[in-house]
């Protein structure tokens, strides 16, 4: 079960790393602007739909993973996205990845899976009660609603895409704890208790909100303020919601160490991935 959730959460991670790549080629085709307007914008473009479809082919993915893994074991893999996203993008471009930027997939790979073996993520509880549910949404809907009331048009760039991309990682991580309860419901109970149960409808909201905050952050500034805080965030939110909501378990005491040092040296590869992004696309003009 463990092999299925690690094969599908890397479906997963490809999938949206192809719907990202296409979204981010949209979104820098459109004038500034934010909300359900950015959005009709973008839906006009080919590419977004592209991406979209993308995105979609993930959701799938990430179902059938946390079907059969625990929460706190998928969303982190999905920081691959990405290192897909630029073996992606060298084809395309036609363009070949310096050194520096293998060195910084190398740190990804190397650092996720020193994180994931020293803390063994374990769990099969898909069930969570109203009172753990209660005050997680709270503090994640909450926060969500305060960063998009700081991040407002007029802002710094840098600012507004750093927040609104903590505001998306939070709201994906969210979706995906929602998602695994859902599939749960349907794995034990059936699709009609799927359609049941109010956490069908909330991953639905949760996953629209979640890109629509992406949209706005990609939109909103640079690549190195947003993509560090997508990436880490959401690995580190949902590892926190899979043991608080789910009972999953991680090693702890000397074992935190090598789990530190393995989510910096994802940090490092991460925010040097970020900037050879982009040089790849200013590279192709």
């Amino acid at each position: 079960m463990t092999g299925l959730a690690v094969l599908f959460a890397l479906l997963g991670a490809a999938s949206n790393a192809m719907g990202t790549a296409f979204q981010r080629k949209a979104a820098s085709r459109v004038a500034e602007g934010g909300g359900l307007r950015l959005i009709l914008q973008l839906a006009r473009q080919p590419p977004w739909l592209i991406g979209i479809a993308g995105v979609t082919g993930a959701a799938l993915f990430q179902a059938l993973a946390l079907a059969n893994g625990p929460l706190s074991l998928v969303q982190p893999l999905f920081i691959l996205e990405l290192p897909f996203a630029l073996m992606i993008a060298i084809p395309l471009l036609h363009r070949r990845l310096p050194r520096a930027g293998w060195w910084a997939v190398a740190g990804v790979v190397a650092g996720l899976g020193l994180v994931l073996l020293s803390a063994a993520p374990s769990g099969a509880r898909s069930d969570a009660s109203m009172e753990r549910w209660i005050p997680v949404l709270i503090l994640c809907l909450g926060t969500v609603a305060v960063a998009v009331a700081v991040a407002r048009p007029g802002r710094p760039p840098l600012f507004r895409a750093a927040v609104l991309g903590s505001a998306s990682a939070i709201s994906n991580a969210l979706t995906a704890a929602l998602l695994k309860s859902a599939v749960g419901t349907l794995d034990d109970d059936g699709f009609v208790a799927f359609l049941g149960v109010w956490q069908t409808y909330g991953f639905v909201v949760t996953g629209v909100v979640a890109v629509l905050l992406l949209e706005n952050a990609l939109q909103a500034g640079p690549l190195v303020a947003s993509q560090p805080a997508l990436t880490i965030g959401d690995a580190t939110l949902s590892l926190l919601l899979g043991v608080t909501l789910f009972d999953e378990t991680i090693r702890t005491g000397w074992w935190l160490l090598p789990e530190l040092i393995g989510a910096g040296v994802v940090l490092w590869g991460v925010l040097r991935l970020t900037r050879v992004v982009p040089h790849l696309a200013d590279m192709a003009h």
